[in-house]
């Protein structure tokens, strides 16, 4: 099975070598009173990789047609990033968000993100490795330092979580608790997953209250009883309760996510109606 680890480490060796939201904004209906809908709905194009791969170009223009207008990347598939800023033109989407390879040129990931329009950059992986006390503190410096050079450059530096960092580190606490604590909050933000939180056993609105303002982005999969990934709406996961208080912790970004989906277009469309019709 290919690791989300080592698609990215792979998918970009080619291009590698080569404060809250407002309830007008865009990603919220500008109703002030009464149910609300997302009205910005963005896919983690991880999910299509195997559709990315036969096609760049036309995975883009499929996933615009079933209504998304954002997209997050996982790889550019060879692709220079004047190319994949074309593509993004051409389908009329736009590319926020990407998860980045910590080990490639930090000054080439930051010239190629500007010029394909990433406002955000994302880590999606700790290495087994680092995750000691001593570990921790020493990657949070690590994503100081990036996240300044990435404020310079006009981007914003967030880290992606699964569920290994709900896990005691030591006497220190949390994995998650640590890397928030040991962070900037002016340079280092976080992109939520809701499935891998829950996953997880913690509840995002605690975490949004503790750290208000500090997760931009969130990943939209939902968890079924026996704590399978699911397609938003096929499981237990309370989205519109999330939803309804998500400006406590910043949330500007929603990106639907399937790790492993059966039929990547069928799961990504019945997503995006689920998201689309629902009411919070």
């Amino acid at each position: 099975m290919v690791t989300r680890r080592s698609f990215i480490q792979q998918s970009l060796t080619a291009l590698v070598g080569s404060s809250a939201v407002l309830r007008g904004s865009n990603c919220a209906s500008a109703t002030p009173v009464g149910k609300q809908h997302l009205n910005s709905i963005g896919l983690q194009l991880y999910t299509v990789r195997s559709e990315m791969q036969k096609s760049v170009e036309a995975t883009l223009d499929r996933v615009a047609k079933i209504g998304y207008n954002e997209v997050e990347f996982a790889g550019y598939f060879g692709r220079t990033p004047q190319q994949i800023a074309e593509s993004l033109r051409k389908s009329g989407l736009k590319a926020p968000a990407a998860h980045i390879d910590m080990r490639a040129p930090w000054d080439k990931t930051l010239e190629d993100a500007a010029v394909i329009g990433h406002e955000y950059l994302v880590v999606p992986w700790i290495d087994e490795s680092q995750r000691t006390p001593d570990g921790i503190k020493q990657l949070a410096q690590e994503f100081n330092r990036r996240a300044e050079a990435a404020q310079k450059a006009g981007m914003q530096f967030a880290y992606h979580n699964h569920d290994f960092e709900f896990k005691p580190l030591g006497s220190s606490g949390l994995l998650y608790d640590t890397l928030l604590e040991s962070t900037d909050p002016k340079l280092v933000q976080m992109e939520m997953d809701l499935f891998w939180i829950t996953k997880g056993g913690q509840d995002p609105i605690k975490y949004w209250t503790r750290y208000p303002g500090r997760f931009p982005l969130l990943h939209i999969k939902d968890m079924a009883a026996d704590g399978s990934m699911q397609d938003v709406g096929n499981g237990q996961i309370p989205f519109a309760k999330y939803f309804k208080v998500r400006d406590l912790g910043g949330a500007k970004h929603y990106f639907v996510e399937h790790d492993q989906p059966k039929d990547p277009f069928a799961s990504v469309a019945r997503s995006y109606a689920t998201l689309k019709s629902l009411e919070f």
